[in-house]
């Protein structure tokens, strides 16, 4: 019996996630995309806690106008431009079960842009 979409992006996501872990000097760069929407937060995964997020809903980015590409490298962006202010340059980059292209592959790479390491 074939997988869902939700059960194969489960499996990734669990096979990352062996691999894959924040901590405060190190967090971990977390993405969920949804049909509409794309967030990203840094997450400290030793104390449980979020250090930095954006989203596209945030009114500075909600009033853009643009492609769900061009939104979610503005996340990426202003994701940076927050943990740089945080005094975060290096990350762990978790794509959360979703292939690396599309709004996932512009939110990391305008997050390189913007000066984070991963």
């Amino acid at each position: 019996m074939a997988l869902s979409k939700l059960e194969r992006r489960q499996r990734i996501k669990h096979r990352i996630r062996k691999i894959v872990s924040g901590d405060a000097t190190r967090p971990r760069l977390s993405v969920f995309r949804s049909n509409k929407e794309i967030n990203a937060q840094l997450i400290d995964d030793v104390a449980g806690t979020t250090i930095v997020a954006a989203s596209s809903r945030e009114k500075s980015i909600a009033s853009k106008k643009g492609t769900k590409i061009e939104i979610a490298a503005l996340v990426g962006k202003t994701l940076a431009e927050k943990a740089i202010k945080a005094g975060i340059e290096n990350v762990a980059f978790d794509r959360n079960g979703y292939l690396y292209h599309g709004r996932v592959k512009a939110l990391a790479d305008s997050a390189r842009e913007a000066g984070l390491k991963f």
